[in-house]
């Protein structure tokens, strides 16, 4: 009889990355649409990934538990 698999949370899958380190790659939020009243460097911090902090990664890494 065939052991049962743990299945990946896709939408997490989706949004998180796990580094080569194994810490969590995220991107940030607020960037999709309303950008004409943002500022240039806002928009500019807005398009590059950033870490999950600490406090949270147990909670992402149970969701992504068959990577």
């Amino acid at each position: 009889m065939a052991k049962v698999k743990m299945k990946t949370n896709r939408s997490a899958a989706k949004r998180f990355k796990i580094t080569a380190k194994g810490k969590i790659k995220r991107w940030k939020s607020g960037g999709a649409h309303y950008n004409t009243k943002k500022s240039s460097k806002r928009k500019r911090h807005l398009r590059k990934p950033t870490l999950v902090k600490p406090n949270m990664e147990d909670k992402v890494k149970a969701l992504l538990k068959a990577f």
